[in-house]
């Protein structure tokens, strides 16, 4: 299955829930995820512009989309953002299939050398 990388950002108010009531939130994104025939692989909390991360698998694209969807719809999270993961292989794959055509840039751009 195709891995996503989700990246999110709490509201100050679900970081005031949080403090008061300490909870685990990968348990409930894994149950949900699991209905939606995808799979949390595992979650981090971390410094940054965003708060945390989750590594998910999801049969396609819009499931992956639809899971995200359920996840913001409370109204907690203040910010995510998703990114397709591609494994080693699939990028070698496309590397061969690159390297099998050629495409013109535009004209009147300098080529290099």
């Amino acid at each position: 299955m195709p891995l996503y990388m989700l990246q999110f950002a709490y509201t100050a108010d679900a970081w005031a829930a949080l403090q008061k009531n300490p909870q685990n939130r990968a348990e409930g994104f894994s149950a949900m995820a699991a209905q939606m025939g995808g799979r949390l692989v595992d979650a981090f909390y971390c410094f940054g512009e965003y708060d945390g991360m989750a590594l998910l698998e999801a049969p396609d694209d819009v499931t992956a989309t639809a899971m995200v969807l359920a996840t913001v719809a409370p109204g907690h999270m203040k910010s995510t953002r998703t990114t397709r993961l591609m494994t080693i292989d699939e990028a070698v794959q496309a590397m061969r299939k690159a390297g099998a055509v050629s495409y013109a840039p535009p004209q009147g751009m300098p080529t290099r050398a």
